[in-house]
């Protein structure tokens, strides 16, 4: 038996999806630069899927730019921020992807600029208040760069209140929403974020692809040099085919949110119920089991105790999860995430991220929890 619960990692392609991508490099082969027709058509189907990506998030087609995923949409936007745009502070977090972390630490070293860190609350959330002092005291362009949906715990970022802050003190709001795209409504009108970022893998599209939102205004320096491909913002022949699979994904996710959102959530609170009842002491890191505070696609499992090789077992009886700590992930340094919100104690215990997406069963569960007794045992 087969069994993917690494959602959070990346997504099974959905069959049409799949389809319209074959379709596409069968019969879409044109450069979209191309001033022939095969060309033409080409850079019509890229912005039509521009303009149909953009109505999703209330925002003008000019605003998204293609990107290879959303490690390279961060990068590109805080560059520009301090390249294009002033900033000399970065307000984020100890919890950040290391796509923003490892960038500020670039742009410190690059360009001298200041970096705070806001501090956490005891169960793993964003201090507001830390938050708010940090923007008072700032004298320079600040921009807050602080993720949606944390991709460990699933901790969920009020976008809102950050970005009313961030309107209210001056200051430019980027947010690494990879986890939160199609699984979360965004409407950038009603809650002003300056820069978002996407990968079209984390919900069922094509790996390789992604965008970039900027505000309309910001101006874009290119990170690739070589053509004026994207308005001049990223050069290199558009990846059609990848572009079309995620425009076609990302309908598929927002058509069928609310039916989706609810079956997924069932899944997760059934995964809790039987866990809990099969494995005394289980806790969960970063509130990831509540409803409203973490993302119903990922749970983050807190072991009693050190259980070695768990994850290596587990996928020897066909699971795929993710490990949270150093023991389990194979990694020398561990989580970054679990090291910041965990005791030192905790964080010597077996973690594991089990992350859920509407292909997944409560047939697969019980034999998840099945194994997990036996394993723990």
């Amino acid at each position: 038996m087969k069994i993917y619960l690494d959602n959070a990692a990346t997504t099974p392609m959905l069959p049409e999806v799949i389809e319209l991508v074959n379709k596409s490099m069968q019969s879409n082969f044109g450069n979209p630069s191309s001033t022939h027709s095969f060309g033409r058509t080409a850079k019509s189907l890229v912005e039509t899927a521009r303009k149909n990506i953009a109505k999703q998030f209330n925002v003008t087609p000019s605003e998204i730019i293609f990107t290879a995923g959303g490690s390279e949409a961060d990068n590109l936007i805080l560059r520009n921020a301090v390249t294009q745009l002033g900033v000399e502070t970065i307000i984020s977090s100890a919890i950040e992807h290391h796509a923003v972390l490892h960038t500020i630490a670039s742009l410190k070293e690059e360009f001298n600029i200041t970096s705070k860190q806001v501090d956490l609350t005891e169960n793993g959330g964003i201090d507001y208040k830390h938050l708010e002092q940090l923007l008072a005291q700032s004298t320079t362009k600040t921009l807050v760069s602080l993720m949606h949906i944390n991709n460990e715990t699933g901790r969920i970022l009020d976008l809102q209140k950050v970005s009313d802050l961030c309107q209210k003190y001056k200051a430019l709001f980027h947010s690494d929403t990879v986890q939160g795209i199609a699984h979360f409504k965004i409407d950038l009108q009603k809650t002003p974020i300056d820069f978002i970022a996407a990968s079209a893998h984390k919900f069922h599209g094509p790996k390789g692809v992604g965008f970039a939102y900027f505000k309309k205004g910001s101006a874009i320096n290119p990170m690739l040099l070589g053509g004026e491909q994207e308005r001049g913002a990223r050069a290199g022949t558009e990846n059609i085919h990848s572009i079309l699979g995620m425009e076609k994904a990302i309908e598929i996710a927002y058509s069928n949110l609310e039916k989706d959102t609810a079956y997924i959530q069932d899944l997760k609170t059934y995964f809790i119920s039987k866990i809990k009842k099969s494995i005394p002491n289980i806790q969960f890191n970063g509130m990831s089991e509540h409803t409203t505070k973490s993302s119903y696609i990922i749970l983050n499992v807190l072991f009693p105790k050190e259980i070695k090789m768990l994850l290596f077992n587990l996928d020897l009886k066909g699971i795929a999860a993710s490990g949270g700590s150093a023991c389990q992930s194979g990694s020398t340094k561990g989580s970054h995430v679990l090291q910041a919100i965990l005791s030192e104690e905790e964080v010597q215990n077996t973690s594991v991220r089990f992350s859920f997406s509407k292909l997944n069963t409560k047939v697969e569960i019980d034999y998840v929890i099945g194994v997990l007794r036996e394993l723990v045992e």
